[in-house]
This record gives C-alpha cells, structure tokens and sequence, in this order.
C-alpha cells in the first residue's frame, strides 16, 4: 500500500516543463485490425505494471529521497523502476515507426496521428492508426537475367508460382518468396547466391490499389569492376575428415559417412549442410564441428573439410541429497558414470548407483524404524534408429535415438521390503521444423517382486477382512507388467501440447490363451506365478500462452487422463492410477488429498492408496507477471478432480457419473512467487480451496465463502513451472 502511495509522488523525479508517461494507447479507426501486432513499434512504453494494474515499482523508486549517497535511496532505486519521462523525439520516431509497419502490411497510404492528454505533470500518449484500404497484388511477371536458373525455376508456369495475383501485397509475402526462390537455388548447387540478386520493382499506377509485380533476378557478378555472367553451380570434389585433438578422430569412419549428408560428386546443398552439422550436434562424443568449402582453381569444384572436436570420452560425477519426507529426514548420494563414445560411435552409456537413508518416527509396532533404498540405472543411447529393415537413407536422414534401459531398485522398509525390475526399448526422433517430437516405446517390462511383508502391516491392513483395502492388497502383490507407449509433443512457444498413449498385457493376454497358461485362484492368468496387469491408458495435456508485452502473459492449461483396466486387471497398477492435488494439479489441496469424486478418505484422514483413480481433468489458469530482479509472481485459479471408472467399496463417491461429475469439481485459487535463475526456477505456491466437492456441511462445501486458513491452504514447493 506504501508503495502504491508513493506512486501518487513520482512526478517529483520529472524535472519542470516535463510530463510523466502515466500511459500509451495504441488504437485504430479500422474495425478487426490486429493493433496488438504493432505495440513493438512504439520506442517509449510507460512504467510497467504488476499484474497489468499497479505501478509497484514506480512507487519503490518513487519511496526513495533525493539524497543518494544513503544506502536506503539507492537500494529504493535500485529496485524499483525509474519514472519515464515523455520524450517528443522519440514520440516522433515511433510515429515514422508505425506508419512504415502499416506500409509493410500493404497499407500504402496508411498515417500514423498522435495526440496527447495532459493532466498535471502527468500525459497520455494516443497513437491512432489510420491504414486504409489495403493493396493487393495485380499481376506479376519475372525478369529472370540467368538462362540457366530461368529454365530451373520455371517460373513462368503458373503451377510453380508462389506470388498470385490477388494476394496481398505486403513487405512479408514478397521476402518470404526470396527466401525460397534463394533456398532452392542454394540446395541446387547455387553456393555463392543470396538474396541480394533478387530485387522487385512495383508499379501502383495500374488501377487503384493494386499493384503490378516485377521480380527482377540479377546476373551473377563477383565484383563491381567484374563482368556479368551466369551465376555458377558449384559440385563437390572431395569430403575429408580433420580433427584438431589428435592425428586420429575419435568416431568410426562408418558413423562419420553416416552423419555426413555432402556427398562427392553431388551438387553443393545448403540444407544438406545444415543437416550435416545437426547430425553431429546430436553427438554427444562431439564437441563442436566446423565445416569449410574451399573452390578448386578455375573450376566450379568445392572441396569440404569437415573439422570435428570431440569431448572426453569419460566422467564421473557425485551428488548429495538432502531429503524430508512429511517429517521424516534422510539422506541420499548418487554417483553416476557417463561413457560419450561407447562403441566410437558417439553411443552415450550412463550408469547411476544410487543410496538413500531416512529416519522414520512415529511408527509403532515395527521393529526396524528406517527406510534404506538402492538402486542402479543404466541407460545406452544410440544416436540412430537401430533397428532391423531400415534403409540407410532413411537412417541417415532421420534425426532420432534409440535407448536402452536396465535398472533395478531395493527399497526396505519397516513394513515391507519391495524389489523393482524394469528394462525398455524406446525410440525418440523429432521434427524440428514443425516443433514436434515423437516418443515409442517398443516394449517396457516392470517386475515388481515382495520378498517379505511384516506381520504388523498384514494384519493391520491385508488380512483384516473389514477395512476397505482392496486396491491396497493389489498393490502389494508381486506383478508383472509389459507395455507399449506412443507419445508426442509440440510446442512452438506459444501453444503446448502432449499426449500420451500405452497399453499392456495384450500381447500376454493373447499367448496365455493361445497356450492355456494357467491362471490363479482369482481367474487370472499368470506368467511365472504371477498375475500380469492389462490396461490401456491415454493422456492429453495442452497449455495456451498469451503475452500481453515482455512482463505480463495469461497461461491456460487443461489436462486430461483416462485409465481403464480390463481383461487379466480388475484394478490399475498404483504406480499407473491418478491422483490429484499439489504444485501441479489444483493447487488448494496437498499432494493426493483430493479425490477420487467426493470421497474424503478413510475415517476423513488423507488416505494415499484410496485416493487415487482411473481419470483425471486438471483446469489452471494463470497470470504471470515480472516483479523485478529474478522475481515473478502469479496468481492463479485451479480446478480438476479424479474419478474410478468402476464402483469400489473402498471409494464411495468416487465413480465417474456423467450426469453429476460437474458437480464434484473442485475449484481453488492462489498467489505464486518464482525466482528466475534462467537454468532453474524456484517456485513458491500458497492455494486456498473455494469449492471442496468432499464436504459435510455448507461451510466445508464453500470454502471461498467461509474460508478456514487452518483446513483450506496448502503451501507448495517445486522447481520449474506448473505447465
């Protein structure tokens, strides 16, 4: 409040004659027209504002006395926001600014006015954009000055055009048609081409708004004292290999064939050497790569050094943990060894051995009172798709991995003592150009052993016939699961996109009843003695960010995720069902505190087995703003539940109905901090509940109107953003 005051007193800072910029506005007198698209062009912005609203440090600044030798001014100045002072030249250039973009839009007679309103010392900036009637393209012809490149492009037939008449004629549309005529003669043996050649002449005389397009292309020239001539097309003569490390290089020569897309004899391609230095990017053996063309003497020959540095081929790295647990304290350590060229073919084999100790308290009836895991991951990564009947085109030109993982952990716990094998096949490959990366796994195997279960635990919560533990029961068996996945991704800054898709047990369900394996006690088929888990799961995740300027963007995100078990699974694997609340569900609720439906736990206490299900939808909505320094802050409104797609006891409330799922929604809204490290963020969340759907009075029901610190908030902890 403070400093929302002193905001009120910034104008003592603007010197006699001058106006404060309390604020810009950018407006058209053309209904539909995107004005958004032109705030970049104005040079002088007024102070910004948290959250779009308030001055927060303008006023910080504004705190401060004039007196800067002491340290209270300086560090009020420091960081807090100078007041912007209005600046007729720079108001000026804005406007030559605006009206040039409305003429690169093809709004050629487009004005720019400016008006200012003053009030005090205190002035509003008004940019009003008057574009007009836009232009369009009449006709275009081609001068085309190079028989040879005139008979490539062919750009006389229609069906190879890119510019028609009719479009519109703007700045944009015309570059965009250089950029592709010079990459097509750039991967067409064109190696000292560039756009410069090409010019465009335009005469608007023709009829009113409209303009007649010449595409000039020019003859080559390689100096101004130097004839024209035909531009030259250039050939590859000879593809060798350097290193700068040693007199050897560190891949084998069949990966370095592989990776290099130039080939001898093959014109000179500008996207095949772009691919070449992403193929070795991709490596993690290399370190940099540099490619040199060198023209053979009065030939149109190039010879291409490709000069490759590569990394130490070994390391070794130890990382400490610190860890709490809901109280409990422990520690872990990890140390993790990394060959970057296995086989020398730039193969990545990781291995991490991993130990972890916690002090469990407020434990009765159990002997041992600690948690000791250990665990060993291995992963061998191929920078290639390694599998059987692929082309080595295709090889060489997809951009992929293939991955190989084994690991297996040993957790000891005071109830039980639990062994997990598991070991996968994937592949990832991407493409760069449509923002979008593509995940399979071709099989995924998870064996989950239990060597011994304590008396205590089985007693209390296995064998007792009257609580309601079904789904924990399951989850304390041996099991077996193999699965398939497909997953991808896309994200082009802007938009964000994820889905997800797996399925297990129907290759096995499919031999068991081919080969009558034998089934269990409880009709299920067995490999091994043990029941194998079949499901199909899919999952949908999508975020929606709109940047209002450089501080201040509203995030949407919805999630969607449905699990059903069937065939040799009346119940999902625990490591596979949902489950709602914390840093990056719904926000008012803990970590698996909400849910499934209006189930509110065993005896109304948090129950981390029970609260889990076979949907969920996850809602968020927030507004990001720059604080200051590394500061962020948001504000934010959750909403989202999980449901079973069955009925079980142990879960009343808890199914999916369509015709009341609406109503067990529940909702909440929070502030968020985030300190922005650039590699890491921070990030500080509080979250209150406004509808909880698992209530037994009104008041529980309405938090937001009958809100209880001590029930309804949720503090959370986590690194890097919720979506």
């Amino acid at each position: 409040m403070l400093a929302l005051l002193a905001a009120c007193s910034a104008t003592k800072f603007v010197p006699d004659e001058s106006y404060l910029l309390e604020k810009v506005e950018l407006k058209a007198d053309t209904k539909k027209f995107n004005v958004a698209s032109l705030e970049p062009y104005i040079r002088q912005k007024a102070n910004s504002k948290w959250f779009s609203v308030f001055k927060i440090p303008l006023g910080a600044y504004a705190l401060s006395g004039r007196d800067t030798t002491r340290w209270i001014n300086r560090t009020l100045r420091k960081i807090g926001e100078e007041p912007v002072v209005y600046d007729t030249l720079q108001a000026q250039l804005s406007c030559n600014d605006l009206k040039l973009a409305l003429q690169n839009m093809g709004y050629m007679n487009g004005e720019v006015d400016l008006t200012t309103r003053a009030k005090g010392k205190r002035l509003t900036a008004i940019y009003t954009l008057h574009p007009g009637t836009p232009f369009f393209i009449n006709s275009v012809r081609y001068d085309i000055q190079d028989s040879v490149i005139a008979r490539m492009l062919d750009l006389d037939n229609p069906a190879r055009q890119e510019l028609k008449a009719g479009d519109p004629f703007t700045v944009t549309r015309l570059e965009e048609e250089r950029k592709r005529i010079t990459r097509v003669l750039l991967d067409s043996g064109y190696y000292r081409f560039h756009k410069d050649f090409i010019l465009y002449g335009a005469d608007s005389t023709a009829s009113k708004n409209q303009i007649n397009l010449m595409l000039h292309l020019l003859p080559y020239r390689p100096n101004s004292n130097a004839p024209e001539t035909l531009h030259p097309r250039y050939s590859i003569r000879n593809v060798t290999f350097s290193s700068n490390d040693s007199a050897a290089i560190h891949l084998r020569p069949g990966v370095l064939r592989r990776s290099t897309l130039i080939k001898q004899g093959d014109l000179f391609s500008a996207t095949q050497l772009q691919r070449t230095y992403g193929n070795f990017a991709r490596m993690q053996a290399v370190r940099y790569t540099n490619i040199r063309f060198t023209e053979v003497p009065d030939t149109t020959l190039l010879d291409c050094d490709i000069n490759i540095s590569t990394n130490k081929p070994s390391s070794i790295s130890f990382q400490p943990e610190g860890t709490n647990t809901a109280g409990d304290l422990g520690a872990a350590v990890s140390v993790t060894y990394e060959n970057r060229n296995l086989f020398r073919g730039s193969e990545l084999l990781s291995i991490q051995l991993r130990a972890a100790y916690e002090a469990i308290t407020g434990l009765e009836g159990y002997q041992n009172k600690d948690y000791q895991e250990y665990g060993v991951e291995t992963k061998l990564t191929f920078p290639q798709f390694v599998a059987p009947l692929l082309s080595s085109t295709f090889r060489r030109r997809s951009v992929a991995t293939s991955e190989l993982s084994l690991n297996w952990n040993l957790q000891n716990r005071p109830e039980f003592h639990r062994r997990v094998f598991s070991m996968a096949w994937r592949y990832h490959w991407n493409e760069p150009r449509h923002h979008i990366s593509y995940r399979y796994d071709f099989f995924d195997i998870n064996y989950v052993y239990m060597p011994w279960i304590s008396s205590r635990f089985k007693a209390d919560y296995l064998d007792n016939a009257t609580s309601r533990n079904a789904i924990l029961r399951y989850n304390y068996e041996d099991l077996f699961i193999l699965k398939m996945g497909f997953g991808l991704a896309f994200n082009d800054g802007e938009n964000a996109l994820k889905v997800n898709v797996e399925s297990a047990g129907n290759m096995l369900q499919a031999v068991s009843k081919l080969f009558r394996l034998p089934q269990n006690a409880n009709g299920k088929y067995t490999l091994v003695n043990i029941a194998y888990a079949q499901y199909v799961k899919f999952d949908v995740d999508f975020t929606r960010l709109f940047q209002f300027d450089e501080r201040n963007s509203l995030a949407f995100h919805v999630g969607l995720g449905v699990a059903y078990p069937y065939g040799n699974s009346t119940i999902l694997p625990f490591e596979k069902r949902y489950f709602s609340g914390g840093a990056n569900s719904v926000r008012g609720w803990r970590v698996r505190e909400l849910g499934p439906g209006t189930f509110k736990g065993t005896d109304g206490r948090i129950d981390f087995i029970n609260q889990t299900g076979d949907m969920k939808l996850d809602m968020n909505l927030e507004y990001r703003t720059f604080l200051g320094w590394k500061l962020h802050g948001a504000v934010f409104v959750d909403a989202g539940n999980i449901w079973t797609l069955r009925s079980y006891a142990e879960q009343p409330g808890g199914q999916f109905r369509l015709d009341r799922f609406y109503r067990q929604i529940a909702l909440a809204y929070g502030l968020g901090f985030r300190l922005n490290f650039d590699y890491f963020i921070l990030r500080f969340d509080l979250g209150m509940k406004a509808v909880n759907p698992a209530y037994e009075t009104s008041r529980e029901h309405y938090p937001l109107l009958y809100p209880n610190f001590k029930r309804d908030f949720a503090f959370h902890f986590a690194v890097g953003l919720p979506f």
